[in-house]
């Protein structure tokens, strides 16, 4: 008889053990799908606009990575600060793309300091006016969205 409630008991021990990883599964899925959710908002900025703004402070005066990063926060309040791990692969590209130049400075602490070209005030007007629309669009979808949920 104690044999048979053993392999009872290890029958249930079994099943709860099944159920509990089935559960922990579907928990880690979520949490998968809101992880990706969170950096498919994060690309909007890093992605879409994050050169577009960094276009923009360079057009303000010439600057290293650094600054760029504490710039961006400075003027957005602290809202969107991008890190400098972001920003610097970023002037990297743009540099291939001749639309900023970086020199190295000679002072004690050596800085490459990064300053817009004329190919890069271009773009940043051309994509200023492509982007226009599609930003003020977005700003009326969030406008809908935040007023749905949260009046």
């Amino acid at each position: 008889m104690s044999d048979i409630l053993n392999k009872k008991s290890e029958i249930d021990i079994r099943a709860q053990e099944k159920k509990l990883y089935l559960e922990y599964k579907k928990k880690l899925s979520q949490l998968r799908k809101v992880k990706k959710e969170k950096e498919a908002v994060g690309q909007v900025f890093t992605k879409g606009l994050l050169p577009l703004y960094v276009l923009y402070i360079l057009s303000l005066g010439e600057t290293n990575g650094n600054d760029i990063s504490h710039k961006i926060g400075e003027r957005t309040n602290g809202l969107w600060n991008p890190s400098t791990g972001g920003i610097y692969p970023l002037l990297k590209r743009l540099e291939k793309e001749q639309m900023v130049v970086g020199e190295w400075n000679n002072s004690k602490k050596a800085q490459k300091i990064y300053k817009i070209t004329q190919e890069g005030r271009r773009q940043l007007e051309h994509k200023k006016y492509l982007l226009q629309d599609k930003i003020e669009e977005a700003l009326q979808v969030f406008k809908i969205v935040y007023g749905d949920l949260y009046n």
